[in-house]
């Protein structure tokens, strides 16, 4: 046995039979193990943080189908190398000896730009070869429609405990060197809080947990060896995966919810994490004009000047001003009116189409126009008493049409009190 082979290379699987996580994937009615078991393999990507199987996944499907298996990576790959990645698998498609499709894995496919996306489109599409792509960041957001359209997403989830369990145990018991030492394990809490969810990372500490203890001493895996050795606090965070979703979507509920000490919390997560402090205003900024809004205007300006001194003043003190927006905004009155204001707009314009606008609100800039009615009876709000006057500003159809409605907070009902009191003095019902 290579000594210097990582632990997680070595116990890498080869069948589904070893493979550890994503029951709902590969479990016994799983799409993977059904598309496996019939053999016929649909392009598909891969979306889940590292360290989950996306990898050997692919490499198990390929060998259990017998495909030949084709991989790129989408960090040293350009569209050359895809191309001829691609013609030898339309060679190979061709030839009476095949029957099985070519596999072509890409790993990392989010990094891929448009054009070396669009050059998969064609192949994919005659069915040269089956795509299965992998990526840490969410394909949505990500990898071109087109391509979308015609790979399925399959999600995979960070390990369990469980799942964890089963890793240390599968690997004290299956490899060489560990199943050849005296392993003690007196304590797993830091092993699993370091891994985050992360088989290699699991392994990747046990391996170098076992390389510093001397030959013939025992291998003692508890809470303060892991952290000893690692040198660091076992915090699971990962900026590029599904964990970076979930911490920033309990900031923005705490927020929402209006308690600062979960909303800092949070903060604190991210920060220590690594996020990036750019990600975290840009979020502040959408939340108060989403969840705050017109109950409390002055947020929308704190969150895009929190942004704007975050440029200036970078990191670490820019932690400060984070703290101090997060804490503003959980504590500020929320609405969501103006949200839902212009989702009920967009909704009357997907049903209505485009609704002519009414001739005295157009512009009137040549002589045609005028004569055409452009322009003709508007009223300028400016002429009348209280800046006010009763006239049609919604098209034909949509007259009478609410689309803000005030919530309970005293911002906005002061302005439908004003807008009330407007109206009532014009006769407007």
């Amino acid at each position: 046995m290579n000594n210097n082979i990582p632990l997680a290379e070595r116990l890498r699987p080869a069948s589904l039979d070893d493979y550890i996580g994503q029951k709902h994937l590969v479990g016994e009615n799983g799409v993977i193990r059904r598309m496996i078991d019939s053999g016929r393999i649909n392009s598909f990507i891969l979306w889940g943080p590292p360290g989950v199987g996306k990898t050997t996944l692919a490499r198990i499907i390929a060998k259990t189908t017998e495909s030949s298996f084709y991989t790129l990576s989408a960090v040293t790959s350009g569209v050359k190398d895809v191309r001829e990645v691609i013609e030898r698998c339309r060679q190979e498609a061709g030839s009476m000896f095949t029957t099985a499709r070519p596999i072509l894995f890409i790993d990392e496919i989010h990094r891929f730009s448009k054009s070396q996306q669009d050059s998969l489109l064609g192949a994919v599409e005659q069915g040269v070869v089956t795509l299965i792509g992998a990526t840490t960041e969410n394909p949505s957001f990500e990898v071109i429609r087109p391509l979308l359209s015609r790979a399925q997403v399959y999600t995979l989830k960070s390990l369990d405990a469980e799942d964890l369990d089963a890793l240390l145990t599968s690997a004290l018991t299956r490899d060489p060197i560990l199943s050849g030492r005296d392993i003690q394990i007196k304590e797993k809490g830091a092993l699993f809080r370091f891994a985050g969810g992360d088989a290699r990372k699991l392994l990747n500490t046990l391996d170098l947990i076992e390389q510093s203890t001397p030959a013939g001493q025992p291998v003692v895996i508890n809470d303060e060896v892991v952290v000893e050795r690692l040198q660091q606090n076992p915090l699971a965070y990962d900026r590029n995966g599904e964990m970076h979703y979930d911490i920033i979507s309990a900031f923005i509920k705490s927020i929402r919810g209006s308690d600062p000490d979960a909303a800092v919390y949070w903060l604190a997560r991210m920060v220590k994490g690594g996020e990036d402090p750019e990600f975290i205003a840009r979020r502040l900024v959408i939340l108060a004009a989403e969840d705050i809004g017109l109950a409390n205007p002055n947020a929308l300006l704190l969150a895009n000047a929190t942004f704007d001194a975050l440029r200036k003043i970078g990191w670490p003190e820019g932690r400060i001003i984070l703290s101090e927006c997060a804490i503003y905004l959980a504590n500020s009155p929320k609405s969501n009116s103006a949200y839902l204001a212009i989702d009920a707009a967009l909704a009357a314009v997907e049903q209505t189409g485009n609704l002519p606008v009414p001739l005295h609100l157009r512009n009137a800039p040549t002589k045609l126009m005028k004569e055409l009615g452009y322009h003709e009876g508007y009223k300028y709000a400016h002429d009348y008493s209280g800046n006010y006057v009763i006239q049609q500003y919604l098209p034909d159809g949509l007259q009478g049409q609410t689309f803000w409605k005030p919530c309970q907070n005293q911002q906005e009902q002061r302005m439908w009190e004003r807008l009330e009191g407007l109206r009532g003095a014009k006769g407007v019902e």
